[in-house]
């Protein structure tokens, strides 16, 4: 079932300003409480615009630390890694330091990527905020069946039935090790997911996130779900 805090509004634009306002709502509650603000993030285009307004919002980029989900094994620096789009469309515009980056070290091949990133990861749980989206099979992260070993906190992909096929992933659980998830669903082409989603099928997306999430989609993905989820 989708998380009891589902919104459907109506464009793209919508649920990437409503995430942008949540994200820094969320930041500036972790810098009042702890004095860091730890985020996971999503890759694919969905979560691209929520990346250009925040790199427009005057923050403490300082106390930001910044880790992703899920990266492709591409050489660094590829336009299709999920390090580079978030770099491109966000963090080469804003303060956070670059030690406080920390991008997914796929280029050196998913086995030995996955164990150097989790051994970074084991000890920044719980995480403040962790972004995830949806592919139009319900897969997310690099997270494409429920089955197999999950047990390490972060899990090499091989065959990955996306291109390319071998990818690092942040395991169910290591998605889940977190004060608050936010989920991004937008487009048509994610509708048929999202119904299945709701009908309770044992999609990925439905492992990785917890009913306590807040999950915001358009229009276009959710017109096939028929969920009572709030319209705004």
């Amino acid at each position: 079932m989708l998380p009891v805090n589902s919104k459907i509004l109506p464009k793209p634009e919508d649920v990437a300003a409503q995430a942008c306002r949540i994200i820094i709502a969320e930041a500036d509650a972790a810098l009042r409480e702890r004095q860091t603000f730890r985020i996971v993030l999503a890759g694919g285009n969905t979560p691209i615009r929520t990346y250009e307004m925040l790199a427009g919002m005057a923050q403490d980029w300082s106390a930001w630390e910044v880790f992703w989900g899920d990266e492709r094994c591409l050489p660094a620096g590829h336009p299709q890694r999920n390090s580079r789009l978030a770099h491109d469309a966000w963090l080469s515009h804003v303060a956070i330091p670059a030690r406080q980056i920390h991008p997914i070290p796929a280029e050196l091949g998913a086995a030995r990527a996955a164990a150097e990133y989790a051994t970074l990861v084991i000890d920044r749980q719980p995480f403040d905020l962790v972004l995830l989206g949806m592919g139009d099979d319900g897969h997310t992260a690099s997270l494409f069946s429920t089955n197999g070993d999950h047990i390490a906190p972060v899990i090499a992909v091989h065959g990955a039935p996306k291109p390319p096929s071998e990818r690092v992933s942040l395991n169910f659980q290591t998605l889940r090790a977190c004060r608050k998830q936010l989920v991004l669903v937008t487009g048509a082409d994610k509708s048929a997911a999202m119904q299945a989603w709701q009908q309770g099928a044992g999609l990925p997306i439905a492992h990785a996130v917890r009913n306590d999430a807040c999950l915001l989609a358009d229009t276009d993905a959710g017109q096939s779900a028929n969920f009572m989820a709030a319209v705004v």
